[in-house]
């Protein structure tokens, strides 16, 4: 069964900028540009009929900002991976626009591929982030690592995953579990660590040496699959 294309709205105040995402996104084949947005403002309001499963969303946009415009589609329960596409990398823009919902955070020089992955992986409930993104916020002594010690073996596996950027499906797959269970499993990794979303989980991870910078496993391999009982 083929699978439907992603559906990508490009919310930026800069016409070129519109012009050169509009004429990339449209000419891959498994990508729907849904429409565009010259602020944040319109943004929200497209998003609203036009149900995107990715908004590409610039930060310094006039009328309303591009954190302010997640913040809005979260409070109107607009379900889309936003990614923040920027030319700015100050850590207190990185933690705000995550703080408000983003499940990325890019530069405006990633290269080609690197977007269509990113934009790819967004869709399926990963997290994208610019490495130097990342290393601002994985500095040690953020987090309570005692926290991890509430987690069970499969609770861990489960949240390297999460870490090294992979779905609920690839997810699944990997542990041999359906992807509802792995849907329950990430709601106690949350609750458990006292995170909101699963973007602030994976930055979690890796800060505790779960996983490294670049989302590879560490030395702590998965589980083997099969039953087995939780500590």
């Amino acid at each position: 069964m083929e699978r439907a294309p992603v559906r990508i709205l490009v919310a930026d105040d800069h016409e070129v900028v519109r012009e050169g995402l509009g004429h990339l996104l449209s000419g891959e084949p498994n990508f729907e540009l849904v429409g565009f947005a010259c602020d944040g403002d319109e943004a929200v309001r497209k998003a609203e009929t036009s149900r995107p499963d990715v908004i590409l969303m610039d930060l310094v946009m006039p009328v309303l900002d591009g954190v302010g415009a997640i913040h809005r589609l979260r409070e109107r329960g607009v379900d889309c991976a936003v990614v923040v596409l920027t030319t700015f990398l100050e850590e207190s823009k990185v933690r705000q626009a995550l703080d408000a919902g983003a499940t990325g955070y890019l530069l405006k020089d990633v290269a080609k591929d690197e977007l269509k992955n990113a934009i790819r992986t967004a869709a399926e409930g990963g997290t994208v982030l610019h490495p130097e993104a990342q290393e601002i916020l994985i500095r040690p002594g953020s987090t309570n690592g005692a926290a991890l010690e509430a987690l069970t073996d499969r609770e861990l596996d489960v949240l390297r995953l999460i870490a090294s950027g992979k779905s609920n499906k690839a997810i699944a797959k990997a542990l041999f579990l359906t992807v509802g269970t792995v849907k329950g499993y990430v709601s106690k990794i949350l609750g458990k660590l006292g995170v909101r979303d699963r973007t602030q989980a994976a930055l979690y991870a890796v800060r505790e040496g779960l996983v490294d910078p670049a989302g590879e496993l560490m030395a702590g391999e998965l589980t083997p699959p099969g039953p087995r009982p939780e500590r």
